[in-house]
């Protein structure tokens, strides 16, 4: 019987060519204060910041210089700000969609992902979003979910450490869901006040609780308000296909169509967020360099935790300092021809722990985006496993009745190619 588990890295396993370069952009959270200031020095950077923060309707400028950590962990202005930093550098690394050439994110072999908030980064960095539309949505989300955390008081705890499935059902003994499933044993509570004491007072054996210094749940069901309202907004924006791989926080799996993201951008307001997922779907893909977008640290300090000994280098843009290593970095895997970058294949992921039933389908199936190819029996709920995208099933990677993380590959397929 073939392992549920990640299988060896292969030749086969990787793109063509040698680098796999991934791009994070970071979420709520990351934010330092006078986190801007540094970044003034660069030509151009105080207009940028002037501009998206006229755009945000928030003075992004000053928050990001001069506000104090109590300023900038306020939901409506840290979201904007954050995102707004994040483009700011991909900018001068070449890397936004429009006028300016998509330098970093030319080939095939860039894989794009964003925590929370930062998949609006990702999504513009993707070319599903222009800047200012990414900009302007997040200012909406960043109120919206102020608005939904001022109902009822809630918060979030992250869980450090602990047996996985003793620190979920210690979170689901308190009332809580497990928000963020960040990968290197790190799960984030939400819920009710309450909920989160006990949680503290009773942690799971060998876990650690650490209160976060947010407004509310996020990603939970008390974020219902804010969703409504972006699912009130998006009908009038007109994304384009994504241009490079862009991973979903909902399962860590490929978005094909810009509809697709705009409609996941909206609801993961309400859902978890997988980025161990995403974490598990770029080692598989045979990521070897990581760039995080500041402001910078956290989701580097997971991939380092969650890949290590992996040898895959991984860099956050803490400064200007570290900019020219990353336009090595960059240049490193621009350098091949357009036929390189055609991946051979893609892996279908899991998108929660369980025991999985594949789909009758046979190896060598044609197989449209949308067929079922199976389910996953979790603790919670059942979970249904799909296609997203149109491929050739090349290789079934687990038998019925495995059991399965968050994360592991289920299937490999080969895209349809045109004759």
């Amino acid at each position: 019987m073939l392992s549920c588990r990640p299988p060896p890295t292969r030749p086969e396993h990787h793109w063509h060519g040698e680098r796999v370069l991934a791009v994070l952009a970071p979420g709520q959270g990351a934010q330092k204060p006078g986190m801007l200031t540094e970044w003034l020095e660069l030509p151009g950077a105080e207009s940028f910041f002037r501009w998206a923060g006229a755009i945000a309707d928030a003075d992004l400028l000053t928050l990001g210089t001069t506000g104090d950590a109590e300023a900038i962990k306020d939901t409506a202005v840290t979201q904007p700000l954050v995102v707004a930093m994040s483009l700011y550098v991909a900018r001068e690394l070449g890397g936004l969609p429009g006028p300016v050439q998509h330098a970093p994110h030319a080939g095939r072999d860039v894989v794009i992902a964003g925590h929370s908030v930062g998949e609006l980064t990702a999504a513009a960095l993707a070319g599903v979003l222009s800047v200012e539309a990414a900009i302007a949505l997040t200012a909406v989300r960043g109120r919206a979910m102020a608005a939904a955390c001022a109902q009822t008081p809630t918060g979030m705890s992250a869980v450090l450490g602990g047996d996985p499935d003793e620190v979920l059902a210690a979170i689901e003994k308190h009332g809580l869901t497990p928000a963020n499933m960040n990968g290197a044993g790190q799960v984030v509570a939400a819920g009710a006040l309450d909920g989160l004491e006990a949680l503290k007072a009773d942690p799971p054996a060998k876990a650690r609780i650490m209160p976060l210094s947010v407004a509310g749940a996020f990603h939970t069901s008390y974020m219902a308000s804010a969703r409504e309202e972006l699912d009130g907004l998006i009908g009038g924006l007109r994304p384009a296909e994504p241009s490079r791989l862009l991973l979903s926080n909902a399962d860590g799996q490929a978005v094909d169509t810009g509809a697709a993201a705009l409609s996941r951008l909206v609801s993961q307001v309400t859902s978890p967020v997988r980025f161990d997922s995403c974490l598990a779907t770029m080692r598989e893909l045979g990521v070897t360099a990581v760039i995080e977008l500041p402001p910078a640290g956290a989701l580097a300090g997971l991939a380092k935790r969650e890949w290590k000994g992996a040898g895959i280098e991984i860099l956050a843009l803490t400064g200007p300092a570290d900019l020219d290593r990353a336009r090595e970095l960059i240049d490193a895997e621009r350098g091949r021809t357009e036929a390189e970058h055609l991946p051979d294949w893609r892996v279908v992921v899991s998108p929660v722990r369980g025991t999985v039933s594949p789909a009758e389908v046979a190896e060598g199936t044609s197989l449209p985006a949308g067929t079922p190819l199976g389910l996953i029996r979790s603790r919670r709920e059942d979970v249904h496993v799909s296609a997203g995208y149109d491929g050739v099933l090349a290789e079934w990677l687990v038998h019925e009745g495995d059991l399965v993380d968050a994360g592991d590959p289920i299937a490999r397929l080969y895209p349809e190619v045109s004759a």
